[in-house]
Protein backbone atom coordinates (compact mmCIF):
# COMPACT_ATOMS: atom_id res chain seq x y z
CA UNK A 1 0.00 0.00 0.00
CA UNK A 2 1.29 3.21 -0.94
CA UNK A 3 1.74 6.04 1.76
CA UNK A 4 0.16 9.09 1.99
CA UNK A 5 3.33 11.40 3.13
CA UNK A 6 2.93 14.77 5.05
CA UNK A 7 4.85 16.93 7.95
CA UNK A 8 2.47 15.57 10.56
CA UNK A 9 -0.93 13.07 10.82
CA UNK A 10 -3.14 14.15 13.07
CA UNK A 11 -5.75 11.62 14.65
CA UNK A 12 -8.72 12.79 15.99
CA UNK A 13 -10.52 16.11 14.60
CA UNK A 14 -11.86 16.97 18.14
CA UNK A 15 -11.37 20.60 19.48
CA UNK A 16 -7.37 19.96 19.91
CA UNK A 17 -6.94 18.09 16.88
CA UNK A 18 -8.51 21.46 14.87
CA UNK A 19 -6.43 23.46 16.80
CA UNK A 20 -3.21 21.39 15.90
CA UNK A 21 -4.10 21.50 12.42
CA UNK A 22 -4.65 24.87 12.56
CA UNK A 23 -1.22 25.97 14.15
CA UNK A 24 0.86 23.39 12.03
CA UNK A 25 -0.52 24.94 8.62
CA UNK A 26 -0.06 28.40 9.62
CA UNK A 27 3.55 27.37 10.23
CA UNK A 28 3.81 26.08 6.89
CA UNK A 29 3.42 22.26 7.15
CA UNK A 30 1.16 20.08 5.09
CA UNK A 31 -0.80 17.95 7.69
CA UNK A 32 -3.87 15.17 7.56
CA UNK A 33 -6.20 15.39 9.94
CA UNK A 34 -8.54 11.73 10.80
CA UNK A 35 -11.89 11.82 12.51
CA UNK A 36 -14.08 8.68 13.55
CA UNK A 37 -17.28 10.61 13.20
CA UNK A 38 -18.70 12.75 10.19
CA UNK A 39 -18.60 16.10 11.98
CA UNK A 40 -15.02 17.99 13.08
CA UNK A 41 -15.04 19.36 16.78
CA UNK A 42 -15.87 16.35 19.10
CA UNK A 43 -17.18 17.68 22.67
CA UNK A 44 -18.73 21.14 21.16
CA UNK A 45 -19.83 19.31 18.11
CA UNK A 46 -20.67 15.48 17.70
CA UNK A 47 -20.65 15.46 21.78
CA UNK A 48 -22.86 18.21 21.82
CA UNK A 49 -20.83 19.85 25.05
CA UNK A 50 -21.09 24.36 24.50
CA UNK A 51 -18.08 25.58 26.04
CA UNK A 52 -17.52 24.96 29.21
CA UNK A 53 -15.05 28.29 30.63
CA UNK A 54 -13.61 30.03 33.04
CA UNK A 55 -14.84 33.52 34.43
CA UNK A 56 -12.10 35.80 32.50
CA UNK A 57 -12.30 34.03 29.36
CA UNK A 58 -14.09 37.13 27.51
CA UNK A 59 -10.87 39.20 28.61
CA UNK A 60 -7.94 36.50 29.02
CA UNK A 61 -6.91 32.99 29.15
CA UNK A 62 -6.64 31.47 26.36
CA UNK A 63 -5.17 31.52 22.97
CA UNK A 64 -5.87 34.10 20.07
CA UNK A 65 -7.31 31.51 17.62
CA UNK A 66 -9.71 30.00 20.43
CA UNK A 67 -10.29 33.83 21.11
CA UNK A 68 -11.38 33.77 17.42
CA UNK A 69 -13.32 30.95 17.37
CA UNK A 70 -15.69 32.60 20.13
CA UNK A 71 -15.90 35.57 18.04
CA UNK A 72 -16.55 33.66 15.16
CA UNK A 73 -19.75 31.88 16.74
CA UNK A 74 -21.22 34.82 17.86
CA UNK A 75 -20.64 36.74 14.56
CA UNK A 76 -22.70 33.80 12.46
CA UNK A 77 -25.69 34.76 14.75
CA UNK A 78 -25.30 38.26 14.31
CA UNK A 79 -25.01 38.14 10.40
CA UNK A 80 -27.27 35.09 9.84
CA UNK A 81 -30.04 36.17 12.14
CA UNK A 82 -32.21 38.61 13.30
CA UNK A 83 -31.13 39.17 16.86
CA UNK A 84 -33.19 41.65 18.96
CA UNK A 85 -30.27 42.57 21.35
CA UNK A 86 -26.69 43.30 19.72
CA UNK A 87 -23.54 43.48 22.61
CA UNK A 88 -20.15 42.05 22.70
CA UNK A 89 -21.21 39.11 25.13
CA UNK A 90 -24.07 38.08 23.21
CA UNK A 91 -24.90 34.72 24.61
CA UNK A 92 -27.00 32.71 22.00
CA UNK A 93 -28.60 30.71 24.52
CA UNK A 94 -27.88 32.48 27.69
CA UNK A 95 -26.96 29.20 28.91
CA UNK A 96 -25.75 29.26 32.88
CA UNK A 97 -22.53 26.98 32.26
CA UNK A 98 -21.11 29.57 29.56
CA UNK A 99 -21.36 33.13 28.23
CA UNK A 100 -21.91 31.67 24.58
CA UNK A 101 -23.92 28.91 24.66
CA UNK A 102 -24.63 27.76 21.12
CA UNK A 103 -25.78 25.09 18.70
CA UNK A 104 -23.20 22.34 18.10
CA UNK A 105 -24.09 23.45 14.10
CA UNK A 106 -22.53 26.24 14.44
CA UNK A 107 -19.33 25.27 15.78
CA UNK A 108 -19.01 22.81 12.89
CA UNK A 109 -19.84 25.78 10.35
CA UNK A 110 -16.66 27.96 12.18
CA UNK A 111 -14.13 25.47 12.45
CA UNK A 112 -14.94 23.96 8.81
CA UNK A 113 -14.44 27.59 8.03
CA UNK A 114 -11.06 28.44 9.76
CA UNK A 115 -9.64 25.52 8.45
CA UNK A 116 -10.94 26.12 4.72
CA UNK A 117 -8.26 28.15 3.81
CA UNK A 118 -5.77 25.09 4.01
CA UNK A 119 -7.71 22.65 2.90
CA UNK A 120 -8.46 24.98 -0.52
CA UNK A 121 -4.28 25.20 -1.10
CA UNK A 122 -4.37 21.37 -0.61
CA UNK A 123 -2.50 21.96 2.59
CA UNK A 124 -4.59 20.32 5.16
CA UNK A 125 -6.26 16.97 4.35
CA UNK A 126 -9.16 16.39 6.15
CA UNK A 127 -10.87 12.38 6.39
CA UNK A 128 -13.79 11.95 7.86
CA UNK A 129 -15.82 9.13 9.07
CA UNK A 130 -11.97 7.34 9.34
CA UNK A 131 -10.34 4.77 12.05
CA UNK A 132 -6.81 3.85 12.72
CA UNK A 133 -6.36 0.52 12.61
CA UNK A 134 -2.66 -0.21 12.04
CA UNK A 135 -0.29 1.79 13.76
CA UNK A 136 3.47 0.58 12.68
CA UNK A 137 6.95 1.56 14.96
CA UNK A 138 10.27 1.44 14.81
CA UNK A 139 11.63 1.79 18.17
CA UNK A 140 10.86 5.15 19.82
CA UNK A 141 9.62 6.39 16.24
CA UNK A 142 6.20 5.63 14.80
CA UNK A 143 6.55 5.61 11.24
CA UNK A 144 3.17 5.40 9.48
CA UNK A 145 -0.47 4.48 10.15
CA UNK A 146 -3.03 2.67 8.22
CA UNK A 147 -6.36 3.95 8.65
CA UNK A 148 -9.98 2.62 7.32
CA UNK A 149 -13.23 4.39 6.49
CA UNK A 150 -16.01 3.19 8.56
CA UNK A 151 -18.77 3.40 5.67
CA UNK A 152 -17.00 1.87 2.63
CA UNK A 153 -14.25 -0.29 4.09
CA UNK A 154 -11.19 1.43 1.78
CA UNK A 155 -8.28 0.95 3.59
CA UNK A 156 -5.42 3.83 3.31
CA UNK A 157 -1.87 4.24 4.63
CA UNK A 158 0.12 7.48 5.97
CA UNK A 159 3.85 8.09 6.78
CA UNK A 160 5.06 11.04 8.45
CA UNK A 161 7.76 12.43 10.75
CA UNK A 162 5.64 13.58 13.66
CA UNK A 163 1.66 12.47 14.78
CA UNK A 164 -0.55 13.87 16.85
CA UNK A 165 -3.01 11.55 19.41
CA UNK A 166 -6.19 14.13 19.65
CA UNK A 167 -8.69 11.65 19.70
CA UNK A 168 -11.33 11.47 22.41
CA UNK A 169 -10.22 8.18 24.56
CA UNK A 170 -6.54 8.32 23.17
CA UNK A 171 -7.09 5.22 21.24
CA UNK A 172 -4.14 5.39 19.42
CA UNK A 173 -2.08 4.89 22.07
CA UNK A 174 -2.64 1.10 22.66
CA UNK A 175 -2.15 0.91 18.75
CA UNK A 176 1.23 2.60 18.73
CA UNK A 177 2.67 0.56 21.98
CA UNK A 178 2.44 3.69 23.69
CA UNK A 179 2.69 3.38 27.70
CA UNK A 180 -0.52 4.68 29.02
CA UNK A 181 -2.69 5.17 32.54
CA UNK A 182 -6.57 4.69 32.91
CA UNK A 183 -8.49 5.61 35.71
CA UNK A 184 -7.38 6.56 39.20
CA UNK A 185 -3.60 5.80 40.69
CA UNK A 186 -2.54 4.80 43.96
CA UNK A 187 -1.72 8.03 47.01
CA UNK A 188 2.03 6.04 47.18
CA UNK A 189 2.66 7.23 43.39
CA UNK A 190 1.26 10.45 42.97
CA UNK A 191 1.20 11.79 47.01
CA UNK A 192 -2.23 13.33 46.23
CA UNK A 193 -4.61 13.95 49.04
CA UNK A 194 -8.04 12.83 47.32
CA UNK A 195 -5.99 10.16 45.36
CA UNK A 196 -6.88 6.35 46.13
CA UNK A 197 -5.04 3.88 48.27
CA UNK A 198 -4.74 1.41 46.03
CA UNK A 199 -4.52 1.86 41.87
CA UNK A 200 -7.71 1.29 40.26
CA UNK A 201 -7.96 1.50 36.52
CA UNK A 202 -11.51 0.98 36.21
CA UNK A 203 -12.32 4.27 38.01
CA UNK A 204 -13.07 6.37 35.24
CA UNK A 205 -15.42 9.08 34.75
CA UNK A 206 -19.25 8.29 33.43
CA UNK A 207 -19.55 9.52 30.24
CA UNK A 208 -22.99 10.64 28.62
CA UNK A 209 -24.91 10.42 25.34
CA UNK A 210 -26.33 14.28 25.07
CA UNK A 211 -29.27 15.01 23.12
CA UNK A 212 -31.19 18.39 22.17
CA UNK A 213 -35.21 19.25 22.73
CA UNK A 214 -36.92 22.37 22.00
CA UNK A 215 -40.21 23.22 24.03
CA UNK A 216 -43.14 23.68 22.16
CA UNK A 217 -46.07 24.76 24.75
CA UNK A 218 -48.77 23.33 23.93
CA UNK A 219 -48.03 20.26 21.90
CA UNK A 220 -47.14 16.87 22.30
CA UNK A 221 -44.27 15.31 21.26
CA UNK A 222 -43.50 12.19 23.84
CA UNK A 223 -41.36 9.83 22.43
CA UNK A 224 -41.92 6.06 22.12
CA UNK A 225 -41.35 4.56 25.43
CA UNK A 226 -37.47 3.48 25.49
CA UNK A 227 -37.06 -0.53 25.61
CA UNK A 228 -34.90 0.56 28.50
CA UNK A 229 -37.44 2.37 30.82
CA UNK A 230 -38.74 0.17 33.19
CA UNK A 231 -35.03 -0.27 34.19
CA UNK A 232 -34.06 3.00 34.45
CA UNK A 233 -36.90 4.84 36.06
CA UNK A 234 -36.30 2.14 38.74
CA UNK A 235 -32.68 2.33 39.21
CA UNK A 236 -31.52 3.96 42.39
CA UNK A 237 -27.38 4.05 42.66
CA UNK A 238 -25.94 3.35 46.16
CA UNK A 239 -24.33 7.09 45.78
CA UNK A 240 -27.71 8.97 45.09
CA UNK A 241 -30.34 10.25 47.76
CA UNK A 242 -33.27 9.12 45.10
CA UNK A 243 -34.23 7.08 42.24
CA UNK A 244 -31.66 8.17 38.98
CA UNK A 245 -34.75 9.57 37.18
CA UNK A 246 -35.71 12.50 39.63
CA UNK A 247 -35.15 16.00 40.49
CA UNK A 248 -32.77 14.87 42.90
CA UNK A 249 -29.22 14.18 43.04
CA UNK A 250 -25.68 14.47 45.16
CA UNK A 251 -24.48 18.12 45.59
CA UNK A 252 -20.74 17.60 43.64
CA UNK A 253 -19.43 19.76 46.11
CA UNK A 254 -21.02 19.07 49.96
CA UNK A 255 -22.79 15.52 48.66
CA UNK A 256 -26.06 16.98 50.40
CA UNK A 257 -29.50 16.13 48.43
CA UNK A 258 -29.54 18.63 45.99
CA UNK A 259 -32.90 19.36 44.24
CA UNK A 260 -33.32 20.37 40.96
CA UNK A 261 -36.12 22.10 38.51
CA UNK A 262 -37.00 21.64 34.63
CA UNK A 263 -37.83 25.20 34.87
CA UNK A 264 -36.73 28.25 37.02
CA UNK A 265 -38.96 27.90 40.69
CA UNK A 266 -38.60 29.41 43.46
CA UNK A 267 -35.97 26.49 44.49
CA UNK A 268 -33.85 24.15 42.80
CA UNK A 269 -31.39 24.12 39.66
CA UNK A 270 -33.03 25.37 36.67
CA UNK A 271 -31.63 22.64 34.29
CA UNK A 272 -33.23 23.87 31.28
CA UNK A 273 -30.96 26.99 31.49
CA UNK A 274 -28.03 25.43 32.51
CA UNK A 275 -26.83 24.79 28.51
CA UNK A 276 -29.57 26.42 27.21
CA UNK A 277 -28.20 27.00 23.12
CA UNK A 278 -31.16 29.01 21.52
CA UNK A 279 -33.21 31.54 23.86
CA UNK A 280 -35.95 32.28 21.46
CA UNK A 281 -36.50 36.09 23.25
CA UNK A 282 -33.23 36.83 21.54
CA UNK A 283 -34.44 36.37 18.02
CA UNK A 284 -37.28 37.77 16.03
CA UNK A 285 -38.44 34.13 13.66
CA UNK A 286 -40.53 33.77 10.66
CA UNK A 287 -42.01 31.08 12.55
CA UNK A 288 -43.09 30.62 16.57
CA UNK A 289 -39.61 28.99 17.86
CA UNK A 290 -39.00 27.62 21.15
CA UNK A 291 -36.22 27.49 23.26
CA UNK A 292 -33.52 24.70 22.62
CA UNK A 293 -31.27 22.81 25.66
CA UNK A 294 -29.15 20.03 25.30
CA UNK A 295 -29.38 17.50 28.01
CA UNK A 296 -26.08 16.94 29.64
CA UNK A 297 -27.51 16.58 33.05
CA UNK A 298 -26.13 14.56 36.50
CA UNK A 299 -29.39 12.38 35.65
CA UNK A 300 -27.95 11.34 32.34
CA UNK A 301 -24.33 10.30 33.39
CA UNK A 302 -23.55 6.75 32.82
CA UNK A 303 -21.44 4.84 35.08
CA UNK A 304 -22.05 1.13 34.33
CA UNK A 305 -19.24 -0.07 32.50
CA UNK A 306 -16.95 1.95 30.20
CA UNK A 307 -16.03 1.62 26.40
CA UNK A 308 -12.63 1.48 26.12
CA UNK A 309 -9.89 -0.95 26.86
CA UNK A 310 -12.80 -3.43 26.87
CA UNK A 311 -14.24 -5.90 24.50
CA UNK A 312 -16.28 -4.91 21.52
CA UNK A 313 -19.13 -6.51 23.00
CA UNK A 314 -18.98 -5.03 26.32
CA UNK A 315 -18.35 -1.40 24.42
CA UNK A 316 -22.09 -2.11 22.54
CA UNK A 317 -23.47 -3.07 25.89
CA UNK A 318 -22.66 0.42 27.25
CA UNK A 319 -23.30 2.05 24.71
CA UNK A 320 -26.19 1.17 23.67
CA UNK A 321 -27.75 1.15 27.55
CA UNK A 322 -26.17 5.09 27.97
CA UNK A 323 -28.23 5.86 24.84
CA UNK A 324 -31.50 4.28 26.63
CA UNK A 325 -30.50 6.50 29.84
CA UNK A 326 -30.75 9.35 28.01
CA UNK A 327 -33.70 8.68 26.26
CA UNK A 328 -35.49 7.01 29.34
CA UNK A 329 -34.70 10.27 31.08
CA UNK A 330 -36.45 12.10 28.01
CA UNK A 331 -39.54 9.61 28.36
CA UNK A 332 -39.39 10.62 31.93
CA UNK A 333 -39.33 14.16 31.64
CA UNK A 334 -42.27 14.07 29.02
CA UNK A 335 -44.21 11.97 31.17
CA UNK A 336 -43.51 11.06 34.79
CA UNK A 337 -42.12 14.45 35.81
CA UNK A 338 -43.88 15.93 39.04
CA UNK A 339 -44.46 19.38 37.98
CA UNK A 340 -45.07 22.45 40.36
CA UNK A 341 -48.67 22.41 39.85
CA UNK A 342 -49.27 19.02 40.64
CA UNK A 343 -49.76 17.39 37.71
CA UNK A 344 -47.11 14.77 36.05
CA UNK A 345 -44.99 15.32 33.00
CA UNK A 346 -43.60 17.62 30.19
CA UNK A 347 -44.64 16.42 26.74
CA UNK A 348 -44.05 19.97 25.03
CA UNK A 349 -40.80 18.73 25.48
CA UNK A 350 -39.46 17.80 21.76
CA UNK A 351 -36.30 15.65 20.70
CA UNK A 352 -34.59 17.97 17.99
CA UNK A 353 -33.28 15.44 15.68
CA UNK A 354 -32.00 17.65 13.35
CA UNK A 355 -29.37 18.86 16.00
CA UNK A 356 -26.75 16.18 15.52
CA UNK A 357 -28.49 14.80 12.30
CA UNK A 358 -29.08 11.46 14.02
CA UNK A 359 -31.72 8.67 13.80
CA UNK A 360 -32.11 8.18 17.27
CA UNK A 361 -31.79 12.24 18.28
CA UNK A 362 -28.49 12.00 20.26
CA UNK A 363 -25.63 13.27 19.74
CA UNK A 364 -23.25 11.09 16.91
CA UNK A 365 -20.55 10.51 19.78
CA UNK A 366 -20.61 9.94 23.80
CA UNK A 367 -18.86 12.78 25.51
CA UNK A 368 -15.81 11.79 27.18
CA UNK A 369 -14.81 13.45 30.52
CA UNK A 370 -11.58 10.56 30.91
CA UNK A 371 -9.42 9.83 28.38
CA UNK A 372 -6.28 7.27 27.89
CA UNK A 373 -3.35 9.24 29.01
CA UNK A 374 0.15 9.58 28.40
CA UNK A 375 3.05 8.47 30.75
CA UNK A 376 4.12 11.63 30.50
CA UNK A 377 7.79 13.62 30.63
CA UNK A 378 5.69 15.56 33.17
CA UNK A 379 2.86 14.15 35.12
CA UNK A 380 0.31 17.09 36.21
CA UNK A 381 -0.76 16.17 40.46
CA UNK A 382 -3.43 17.70 42.34
CA UNK A 383 -0.47 19.91 44.52
CA UNK A 384 0.60 21.90 41.03
CA UNK A 385 -3.14 23.02 41.13
CA UNK A 386 -4.75 22.95 44.50
CA UNK A 387 -4.90 26.30 46.98
CA UNK A 388 -3.57 23.75 49.89
CA UNK A 389 -0.13 23.61 48.14
CA UNK A 390 0.29 27.04 46.82
CA UNK A 391 0.66 30.40 48.03
CA UNK A 392 0.14 32.39 45.34
CA UNK A 393 -2.55 32.79 43.10
CA UNK A 394 -1.93 30.62 40.95
CA UNK A 395 -0.74 27.01 40.72
CA UNK A 396 2.62 25.64 40.25
CA UNK A 397 4.69 28.10 37.72
CA UNK A 398 6.30 25.93 35.23
CA UNK A 399 9.34 26.38 33.35
CA UNK A 400 8.32 24.81 30.18
CA UNK A 401 4.86 26.12 30.41
CA UNK A 402 3.04 26.21 27.08
CA UNK A 403 -0.19 27.88 28.31
CA UNK A 404 -2.58 28.67 30.74
CA UNK A 405 -6.28 27.26 31.80
CA UNK A 406 -8.61 27.55 35.17
CA UNK A 407 -11.64 25.17 35.75
CA UNK A 408 -11.89 23.55 39.59
CA UNK A 409 -11.20 19.88 39.94
CA UNK A 410 -14.69 18.34 39.01
CA UNK A 411 -14.79 14.55 39.07
CA UNK A 412 -18.36 12.81 37.93
CA UNK A 413 -19.11 9.81 39.38
CA UNK A 414 -16.86 6.83 38.35
CA UNK A 415 -17.44 3.62 36.85
CA UNK A 416 -16.49 1.47 39.90
CA UNK A 417 -19.57 3.82 42.02
CA UNK A 418 -17.68 6.89 43.63
CA UNK A 419 -19.56 10.20 44.04
CA UNK A 420 -19.28 13.65 42.86
CA UNK A 421 -15.28 15.19 43.54
CA UNK A 422 -15.71 18.75 43.34
CA UNK A 423 -12.53 20.73 45.05
CA UNK A 424 -11.23 23.56 44.27
CA UNK A 425 -8.39 24.50 41.77
CA UNK A 426 -6.10 27.44 41.20
CA UNK A 427 -5.47 29.08 37.62
CA UNK A 428 -3.05 26.67 36.63
CA UNK A 429 -0.62 26.55 33.86
CA UNK A 430 -0.22 23.81 31.12
CA UNK A 431 3.26 22.14 31.27
CA UNK A 432 5.40 21.34 27.81
CA UNK A 433 6.35 17.82 29.45
CA UNK A 434 2.78 16.28 30.08
CA UNK A 435 2.36 16.64 26.15
CA UNK A 436 5.37 14.28 25.73
CA UNK A 437 5.25 10.79 25.94
CA UNK A 438 8.68 9.03 27.92
CA UNK A 439 8.57 6.13 25.52
CA UNK A 440 7.78 7.75 21.97
CA UNK A 441 9.63 10.50 20.20
CA UNK A 442 7.64 11.68 17.23
CA UNK A 443 4.36 11.45 19.16
CA UNK A 444 2.27 14.25 21.11
CA UNK A 445 -0.30 13.86 22.87
CA UNK A 446 -3.37 16.39 22.09
CA UNK A 447 -6.55 16.79 23.61
CA UNK A 448 -7.26 14.96 27.47
CA UNK A 449 -4.94 12.19 26.99
CA UNK A 450 -1.87 14.15 28.46
CA UNK A 451 0.21 13.49 31.60
CA UNK A 452 -2.59 14.19 34.26
CA UNK A 453 -3.77 12.37 36.73
CA UNK A 454 -7.54 10.91 36.95
CA UNK A 455 -7.71 13.87 39.69
CA UNK A 456 -6.12 16.49 37.51
CA UNK A 457 -7.86 15.33 34.47
CA UNK A 458 -10.77 17.18 36.35
CA UNK A 459 -9.47 21.16 35.58
CA UNK A 460 -6.99 19.97 32.13
CA UNK A 461 -10.15 18.42 30.12
CA UNK A 462 -12.38 21.68 29.32
CA UNK A 463 -12.64 23.47 26.24
CA UNK A 464 -10.07 26.24 26.31
CA UNK A 465 -7.23 23.80 27.71
CA UNK A 466 -7.76 21.51 24.83
CA UNK A 467 -7.65 23.88 22.84
CA UNK A 468 -4.38 24.87 23.97
CA UNK A 469 -3.10 21.67 24.56
CA UNK A 470 -3.75 20.97 20.72
CA UNK A 471 -2.57 24.51 19.26
CA UNK A 472 0.83 23.90 21.29
CA UNK A 473 1.71 20.00 19.76
CA UNK A 474 1.00 21.70 15.92
CA UNK A 475 3.01 24.57 17.27
CA UNK A 476 5.71 22.24 18.66
CA UNK A 477 5.86 19.88 15.57
CA UNK A 478 6.45 23.07 13.25
CA UNK A 479 9.21 24.18 15.43
CA UNK A 480 10.85 20.96 15.82
CA UNK A 481 10.63 20.52 12.06
CA UNK A 482 11.90 24.00 11.01
CA UNK A 483 14.94 23.87 13.66
CA UNK A 484 15.81 20.42 13.08
CA UNK A 485 15.50 19.28 16.32
CA UNK A 486 12.46 17.27 18.65
CA UNK A 487 10.08 17.59 21.20
CA UNK A 488 12.27 16.48 24.09
CA UNK A 489 15.43 18.93 22.84
CA UNK A 490 13.48 21.74 22.87
CA UNK A 491 11.77 20.85 26.50
CA UNK A 492 15.48 19.98 27.86
CA UNK A 493 17.62 22.39 25.96
CA UNK A 494 16.84 25.89 28.20
CA UNK A 495 17.60 27.82 24.27
CA UNK A 496 15.41 26.21 22.71
CA UNK A 497 12.75 26.03 25.23
CA UNK A 498 13.19 30.35 24.97
CA UNK A 499 12.61 30.24 21.45
CA UNK A 500 9.89 28.22 20.77
CA UNK A 501 7.93 29.74 23.97
CA UNK A 502 8.83 33.71 22.44
CA UNK A 503 6.96 32.14 19.49
CA UNK A 504 4.46 31.03 20.59
CA UNK A 505 3.55 34.36 22.55
CA UNK A 506 3.95 36.09 19.54
CA UNK A 507 1.45 33.72 17.85
CA UNK A 508 -1.12 34.67 20.53
CA UNK A 509 -0.47 32.54 23.02
CA UNK A 510 -0.42 33.26 27.13
CA UNK A 511 1.94 31.39 28.74
CA UNK A 512 1.31 33.73 32.33
CA UNK A 513 -1.95 35.09 33.88
CA UNK A 514 -1.88 39.14 34.38
CA UNK A 515 0.57 40.43 36.34
CA UNK A 516 -1.44 40.87 39.36
CA UNK A 517 -2.27 36.75 39.51
CA UNK A 518 1.36 36.75 40.78
CA UNK A 519 1.67 39.45 43.18
CA UNK A 520 0.61 38.78 47.13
Amino acid sequence: MEALNKDVVIIGAGLGGCAAALSACANGLHALLTEETEWIGGQVTSQGVPPDEHKWIEEFGSTRRYQTYRRKVRETYLRTMDVKISKKTFNPGNGLVSSICHDPRVSLHVLNEMLLPYVLTGQLTIILNTVVTLVKRNGRTLTSVTYKNTVTGHEEMAAAPYFIDATETGYLLPLAGVDYVTGAEAKADTHEPHALEIADPNDIQAFTYVLGMEYRQGENHTIAEPEMYSFWKEYHPASWPANYLSFFAPHPITKAKREYTLFREETGFPLWEYRRIFDRQQFTTPVDAGDISLMNWPQSDYFLGNIYDVSEVEKEKHSYQAKQLSLSLLYWLQTDAPRPDGGKGYPALKLRKDIFATEDGLAKAPYIRESRRIKAEYTVVEQDVSPDFNEGKTGKLYGDRIGIGSYSIDLHPSMTGRTYLDIKALPFHIPLGALIPKDTDNLLAGCKNIGTTHITNGCYRLHPTEWNIGEASGALVAFCINNNTDPKSVRGNKKLLIEFQDKLRADGFELEWPAEFYCE
